[in-house]
């Protein structure tokens, strides 16, 4: 088990999963921590099973108002990520339900099976403006669980119906499945999709991101969506120095090969709990490069893991972070992934008709 206060999972427990750790989350009463109790040898458990709750939210739009996103409302179908991406910076969210932002956030999910039908019962609320809406803003929409689920699939078809305009950012091949939905809505302007490729590499993408598509089918699902007139954007999300930043360039030309129009990136967030996974996963599967790694984090925010500040959180700021954001210009210039306004159209919205009082439905 390790030394008391020790917070790992054996290896065997976790296998196929990212984190390598399970520390209490912040709100609990209680800590968990594991320790040596002498008998010389590891407790017999068996590995991590995914388990999916309900979630019983009673609305599903959530509203911000961050200066350093392009959009003020988003969705989440699912709490948790079972793709287990170990830079990811919603893993600090699942505190607030009483759990780890270690292994809990990829293996402990919630689901919101109501989601489609509190988003028309929200859609036809009196004085409801319409404005794009997010899609997997904080987890995955298409997440292993959804191909079962379909949830996010419900969602889409209540926006489909009326002429709403979405956002949709993933790193999974399974968007695929709804592009009967996604085309016509592109074709009327009310859909763009982002994709996220962090590295070309399959070893590291298994390593980094488990459970979440090879990079080769993100972008086989590149090409899918832009032959069905899918306006797709690349995101090299997020940019990890002294591990994946030599693959900007690579990234963006393959992305372009494959029908993006448009590109970005993120460097790397380490916020809260994740200040402390990250370099745990790093020390174990890089400890060539550990030490080296975090050091240039560190010099994209000023010596610190993390600069939550607005302007500077998705960037950094330094030497290195305007070198990174100089190559990714210029290889967007190069490959022409600057062909897109994402200026979607919120003048078809029809809103859905609102519950009649009396539980009947309406004539009209």
């Amino acid at each position: 088990m390790g030394e008391i206060g020790d917070t790992s999972v054996p290896e065997a427990r976790r296998h196929g999963r990212g984190a390598t750790l399970n520390a209490s989350g912040r709100y609990e009463p209680a800590q968990r921590v594991g320790f040596d109790d002498g008998w010389g040898a590891e407790e017999d458990l068996p590995p991590l099973r995914t388990t999916v709750a309900r979630d019983t939210s009673r609305s599903v739009i959530a509203r911000n108002t961050s200066p350093d996103v392009p959009f003020d409302r988003s969705i989440n179908p699912y709490r948790g990520c079972e793709h287990g991406c170990i830079y990811c910076f919603a893993r600090p969210s699942h505190a607030w339900l009483g759990l780890s932002p270690g292994l809990d956030f990829e293996t402990k999910l919630t689901a919101k099976p109501e989601a489609a039908a509190l988003l028309a019962a929200e859609l036809a609320r009196p004085g409801y403006a319409c404005a794009p809406i997010a899609f997997g803003t904080n987890t995955d929409p298409y997440q292993p669980i959804e191909r079962s689920l379909g949830i996010t699939r419900s969602l889409i078809e209540v926006l489909a119906a009326h002429d709403h305009p979405l956002s949709i950012t993933t790193k999974s091949a399974l968007v695929r499945r709804d592009i009967d939905l996604l085309a016509p809505m592109a074709a009327k302007n009310l859909v763009q999709i982002g994709i996220s490729v962090t590295t070309l590499d399959r070893d590291l993408a298994r390593r980094m991101e488990p459970r979440a598509s090879s990079p080769e089918r993100r972008l086989q699902a590149i090409t899918a969506l832009s032959e069905a007139g899918i306006p797709v954007a690349v995101l090299v999300a997020p940019v990890i120095p002294g591990l994946n930043d030599h693959e900007i360039e690579a990234i963006l030309a393959r992305a372009a090969e494959a029908g993006a129009v448009a590109a970005s990136s993120i460097v790397l967030r380490l916020p809260r709990e994740v200040a402390e996974l990250f370099p745990a996963w790093l020390a174990e599967h890089y400890p060539d490069r550990a030490a080296r790694v975090m050091k240039l984090v560190r010099s994209l925010r000023g010596g610190r893991d993390n600069d939550p500040r607005f302007g500077t959180r998705m960037s950094g700021e330094g030497p290195l972070a305007q070198l990174l954001a100089r190559r990714l210009d210029l290889a967007i210039a190069r490959h022409g992934l600057d062909r897109r306004r994402w200026d979607l159209d919120t003048t078809l919205f029809r809103p859905p008709a609102p519950p009649a009082k009396n539980g009947q439905m309406s004539l009209f």
